[in-house]
């Protein structure tokens, strides 16, 4: 959520820069909201101020015996009229918050201009492109089958076995000792979150048609991103114990309703897939550095496994609704002759923070604190990106020595 404050004294300014990654801010309904808002609130001052005058004076009436009962009258018509007021406030306000939930992060000034992803910025790009397959992942293993897992729960779905699940398993254990190495604090956590999870993050409630609810009021979370995010809701760090970072392992369900007809083999776009999710809890002056080492993690995965990429800023115009500032870092994919996004790491400034009720104390007083997660990395497509690129056309792929402690053996059969 941005901040109220903000935009109340600089409103054309918060809508400028909410231009630039192609929202329009909808500056006459938030006046009107507004100044309505005002309004009310002078009249339930008034009110209230008066109800307290005549409670004083019916007070001494009472005490000394006089007839009261044209005062108490005029008292409850004031209560009366105090409780339609409120109520109409109470309204009025639900209407300003949910304007405001709707309204997406200010871009940040580091952030390039730009309006879709042809106009994202390549930072750099790592590791030196020797594999000349031309092969799917899904037509270089039997070990993947999306016809049985169609059978158990529908399209969009896969069963890894025998090797290939050991691989994935191997990964997931690999990526999560990584991130301890590098100080971050694993967490298991529920797959499902509340509401109020969801609207702490961003996802709720502009995002709800990619979300599966379950029948209970509950939603199976996107990322880990979420639960991470609301361990602090509702709570004030003392600053000397900032950064916080927590990593975590879980599965994603995605209903990827806008996604109809793109990546409909494989592993690549799923109803559920396995990450590994980094996040961290930073102060507002250390954030930046706090998203570049964020990157620098997650990067370090892919180094060890031995795997190219390359890293892109994301434009205004592409980055997410919470985020202000966007790396990511695509892997190679031999077989559609391109890179692949396997990691998103984005600093949110205090955009979830306002939201979660995520506060730290300084010396200074309090303030909120600034969010920042990344993938470190997505399980999936690091399995489809080591098929890829270490086919030889034999059905062995020899794996990077990295995972030697995870398998026993860098020979997989596929």
């Amino acid at each position: 959520m941005i901040d109220l404050k903000n935009l109340r004294e600089n409103i054309n300014a918060v809508r400028d820069s909410l231009q630039r990654r192609g929202y329009d801010l909808d500056v006459n309904k938030f006046k009107t909201l507004d100044a309505n808002r005002k309004e009310l609130q002078v009249n339930v001052e008034n009110l209230q101020s008066s109800r307290k005058k005549l409670s004083e004076e019916f007070g001494k009436l009472k005490a000394s015996g006089s007839d009261t009962s044209l005062l108490k009258e005029e008292i409850d018509n004031i209560n009366s009229d105090l409780k339609k007021e409120n109520e109409l406030l109470n309204s009025l306000l639900d209407s300003i918050n949910e304007f405001l939930l709707d309204i997406p992060n200010i871009p940040d000034e580091t952030t390039p201009d730009g309006t879709n992803e042809s106009q994202n910025v390549l930072i750099k790009k790592v590791g030196e492109i020797t594999s000349t397959n031309t092969i799917d992942h899904i037509d270089l293993t039997k070990k993947i089958d999306t016809d049985l897992a169609a059978k158990l729960a529908g399209s969009r779905f896969a069963v890894l076995k025998g090797s290939l699940a050991k691989l994935q398993r191997a990964l997931i254990s690999f990526m999560l000792d990584v991130a301890q190495k590098n100080g971050y604090e694993e967490y298991y956590l529920p797959y499902m979150a509340n509401r109020d999870s969801l609207i702490g993050t961003g996802n709720l409630p502009k995002f709800e048609e990619d979300l599966f609810k379950t029948s209970e009021n509950l939603y199976l979370i996107p990322t880990a991103e979420v639960p991470l995010t609301n361990i602090h809701r509702d709570e004030l760090i003392p600053e000397d114990q900032l950064p916080i970072k927590l990593t975590s392992h879980t599965p994603c369900f995605r209903s990827e309703a806008g996604s109809y007809g793109r990546d409909t083999k494989g592993l690549i776009r799923q109803h559920q897939f396995e990450k590994i999710e980094l996040f961290k809890i930073s102060h507002p002056d250390s954030s930046m550095t706090e998203l570049d080492g964020l990157l620098e993690n997650a990067e370090e995965i892919l180094q060890l496994l031995e795997l190219p990429y390359q890293v892109v800023q994301l434009c205004a115009g592409d980055i997410g609704f919470s985020s202000c500032k966007t790396f990511d870092i695509e892997v190679w994919m031999p077989s559609q002759n391109k890179y692949r996004e396997i990691s998103s790491c984005s600093n949110f400034s205090d955009f979830q923070a306002r939201r979660s009720n995520i506060k730290i104390k300084t010396k200074d007083g309090k303030y909120f604190a600034h969010t920042i997660n990344g993938s470190g990395l997505a399980v999936g497509r690091t399995l489809i990106a080591l098929l890829e690129n270490r086919y030889d056309g034999s059905n062995i792929i020899k794996l990077p020595k990295a995972l030697e402690p995870y398998l026993g053996s860098l020979d997989i059969e596929i």
